[in-house]
């Protein structure tokens, strides 16, 4: 089962500074029907002006991933950690047992991302921080973990949590399939460009709830890039 959710219908906010679609109650966006997709808890689609950004704020016992599609990200925490997260690049932030951090746009373009929260399997393991150049190459056709709680994903960056974050780029009319194991549920956001989902098109933005179904293909109808979570089942 395929069920597209077009950007233009997702929860949105326009904070000036903060231009935000929710495919996932947030905030002042409430939609009962969308609580969470499995361990997903969050997704938000972020435009952030230059020169703006996310001022320090806490987090605890969450899995925080950003996937910058423009610009780029500057990361600051309490634990010490800073960098710079660049399009097509992924950070991972493990809230743990606590962690204060800030998010800012030091560009002189808009810098959009993906904020994805993923709930963890447990509680109190220590927070911590880290990013990854995935250069789109390695996307090339096919799907490359970029955050994993999986061991057999030894390249992507881990997760306290039994979720894939994947990642994949199609030239047109190209198709990829992708493999469910065990019942597992997969949100996918179209990044840039469209394909069609078994027969369904998402656009640009676009999200896709799949479940019930073991495989899945994807074919591009024009160049495109996608972002792919697998999670397991959760009861509310």
């Amino acid at each position: 089962m395929i069920d597209i959710r077009p950007h233009n219908q997702l929860g949105h906010a326009n904070h000036g500074w903060l231009d935000a679609r929710h495919h996932f109650s947030f905030a002042d966006y409430y939609d009962s029907a969308r609580m969470h997709w499995g361990a997903i808890r969050v997704w938000n689609d972020d435009a952030i002006a230059p020169g703006t950004g996310f001022g320090k704020h806490p987090h605890k016992n969450m899995e925080i991933i950003t996937y910058i599609r423009e610009g780029a990200i500057t990361h600051e925490d309490s634990l010490g950690n800073k960098g710079r997260t660049e399009a097509g690049d992924v950070q991972v932030m493990s809230a743990g047992t606590g962690i204060f951090h800030s998010e800012h746009n030091l560009e002189d373009i808009t810098t959009r991302l993906f904020q994805i929260w993923i709930i963890p399997d447990r509680s109190g393991h220590a927070p911590s921080w880290g990013t990854r150049t995935f250069p789109k190459g390695e996307r090339a056709g096919k799907f490359v973990a970029l955050a994993s709680g999986y061991q057999e994903d030894k390249e992507a960056l881990p997760l306290n949590a039994q979720a894939r974050v994947m990642g994949a780029s199609l030239k047109k009319n190209e198709s990829l399939d992708y493999n469910f194991p065990d019942k597992n549920l997969g949100y996918l956001v179209v990044a840039k460009g469209s394909v069609v989902i078994d027969g369904k098109t998402a656009n640009e933005g676009d999200g896709a709830a799949i479940s019930q179904t073991d495989t899945i293909t994807v074919t591009a109808t024009e160049d495109a890039e996608i972002i792919l979570v697998e999670t397991k089942p959760v009861t509310d």
